[in-house]
């Protein structure tokens, strides 16, 4: 069997391939002062949304995909969860299974579209969005900031797992045992035969799914540690997956970096590309693309039912928000008790230089939106100017869905997003009877707005020095390289590594053992364009070239944001 078993996982390319980084030890972790209670850090790490990774009996009876007969460890053992760059969590009331960090527990009801109740565990926001620097054996937890997640080796890992679970009638009996347990379910032959028929399934379905995506070549770019290209990945389960329409499938090769949560709540519009003006929907769509249910093919009267959680995505929502900007989740403080003191007087001098370079791109600037709610208006600069990887805007800006299986006639991918996450938000309302003015203060009184310009937003940087690496596409590792001519950044680092580097303002890049190497002269992957120095009419050029006692100036104040 484990002959047989190697065989069949080197013949469809799962085994042999992937190597995790090794756990790195930590003494303690450090939570800084970001505006909230620990109550309203825990709901931030695993309030459900409605997503799905497995059902949690079968989560918790899963072992590692280790060929071994005499069994492997858990899969959701902490240690080898981090090492695809989850963050342990302690187990309490909302983690009563001691999960990571965005691990959240569920219960699905045929109402939500599911074909029996369920109790399953999927992805929160903040298995993205909450950042961990370490140094010399601390770590910094920042709430909002970037995850230094691999989600794609963890989902395909998780895939060799159920492979070899469902195949191995060794494995598999150990498997059952758990689940039926777990489940309150008699442990008979019966029960044994319905469940692997149900795991076969589910393997068979991921392999299609994945043979198709490598047929197409649709994730030939890597992302690897603290990327994602949400908006084509989650166009392609929606469009392409959702409807069972394979011409909605598209490339993706516009990865982003995970972006840091404090004050986005109260841009005009969000994403890089600013692409999206309500939060609500934003949220949903996140949502949606991670795996929640949704029916968008049924019948009239059951058609956009889903498992989308938009009353815990709306609180999510507020809490982050605050009662006004500023009010909520905050951008962190540098530690300077772990992280060594700021240089207060070369600061000074970088402030002035940050005045006279930076300031006027990277200040948000606060409006009253259309219905008079205050707003941050984010800076957008088109491609031409900006001269960084075009790959995320151009990509959204171009691609095209079929809403209606078989019709020739089709909509942009802002306009089908913009639709589907419209009548889904509004099927959530009438299935709750949910009160007009509730909606209102749920939509947060903003109208659905999605757009694809081929221009990139410059965020305010408060906290910058919290979300390495750099640019949308994480592409520049650090804050002194965003300050070098362009063509002197690094053409090759790895990601995967929390070990902080607090002079240059990054993550260590050496090549170690699991990491992610990641080719800048990729499309995709280009660390091109803001550039500083360079021949005049340079794409991206935006300042002269500084001298290296002013961009440490510069980097130093910055800390301070």
């Amino acid at each position: 069997m484990k002959l047989l078993l190697t065989a069949l996982l080197t013949a469809t390319g799962l085994l042999g391939c992937t190597r995790l980084p090794e756990e790195t030890p930590i003494r303690d972790v450090m939570l800084l002062d970001q505006g909230w209670s620990s109550s309203e850090r825990d709901q931030l790490y695993h309030m459900p949304q409605g997503t799905r990774l497995l059902p949690r009996s079968w989560l918790l009876a899963l072992e590692q995909p280790r060929l071994s007969l005499v069994g492997a460890e858990r899969f959701t053992e902490p240690g080898y969860l981090a090492r695809f760059g989850f963050i342990p969590a302690s187990e309490s009331v909302s983690n009563p299974d001691g999960l990571p960090i965005g691990f959240a527990v569920d219960t699905w009801r045929p109402e939500d579209g599911a074909a029996r109740p369920e109790t399953v565990v999927g992805l929160s926001c903040a298995a993205c969005h909450t950042g961990q620097i370490e140094y010399r054996g601390r770590a910094i937890r920042i709430d909002g900031g970037p995850a230094m997640t691999d989600l794609a080796t963890f989902q395909s890992q998780m895939g060799v797992a159920l492979l070899l679970t469902a195949e191995s009638d060794i494995r598999f009996d150990r498997f059952a045992a758990q689940v039926l347990a777990t489940e309150g379910i008699a442990d008979s032959e019966a029960a044994r035969t319905e469940l692997r028929t149900r795991l076969r399934a589910g393997v068979e379905r991921g392999r299609a799914e994945a043979a198709q995506a490598d047929r197409l070549g649709l994730y030939a770019l890597t992302e690897g540690f603290g990327r994602l290209d949400a908006l084509a990945r989650g166009g392609n389960f929606l469009f392409g997956t959702g409807l069972n329409d394979p011409r909605n499938l598209a490339v993706a090769n516009g990865p982003v970096s995970l972006p840091a949560l404090w004050d986005a709540p109260w841009f005009d519009w969000v994403q890089y590309n600013a692409s999206i003006r309500q939060p609500l929907a934003r949220n949903v769509a996140e949502a949606l693309g991670v795996r929640s249910l949704v029916n968008l093919t049924g019948a009239e009267n059951t058609r956009y039912t889903s498992s989308v959680r938009v009353d815990n995505i709306a609180r999510m929502e507020r809490l982050i928000a605050g009662a006004r900007p500023g009010a909520g989740l905050r951008a962190p403080a540098w530690p300077e008790e772990i992280l060594g003191a700021i240089d207060r007087e070369a600061a000074t001098r970088g402030a002035a230089h940050y005045a006279r370079l930076c300031a006027g791109c990277h200040a948000a600037q606060p409006v009253t939106g259309p219905s008079g709610r205050p707003e941050l208006a984010v800076r957008m600069f088109p491609l031409e100017r900006i001269g960084t990887d075009p790959s995320t805007a151009t990509n959204f800006a171009t691609r095209r869905a079929f809403l209606i299986p078989g019709s020739a006639q089709t909509v942009s991918a802002a306009e089908g997003l913009r639709d589907v996450t419209e009548r889904v938000i509004g099927r959530w309302f009438i299935r709750n009877d949910v009160p007009e003015a509730i909606r209102r203060e749920m939509l947060e009184e903003r109208a659905n707005e999605w757009r694809a310009p081929l221009a990139y937003r410059a965020r305010s940087l408060d906290g910058i020095w919290a979300t390495a690496p750099y640019l949308h596409n994480g592409s520049v590792p650090s804050l002194y390289e965003m300050l070098l001519p362009a063509p002197q950044r690094a053409a090759v680092f790895y990601t995967g590594s929390r070990r902080f580097d607090p002079r240059v303002v990054g993550f260590e890049t050496g090549e170690f053992q699991g990491g992610f190497r990641f080719d800048t002269t990729l499309t995709g992957n280009r660390n091109t364009g803001h550039s500083f120095g360079g021949p005049a009419g340079t794409p991206g050029l935006i300042g002269p070239e500084l001298t290296d006692g002013q961009r440490w100036e510069v980097v130093e104040y910055l800390k301070t944001r």
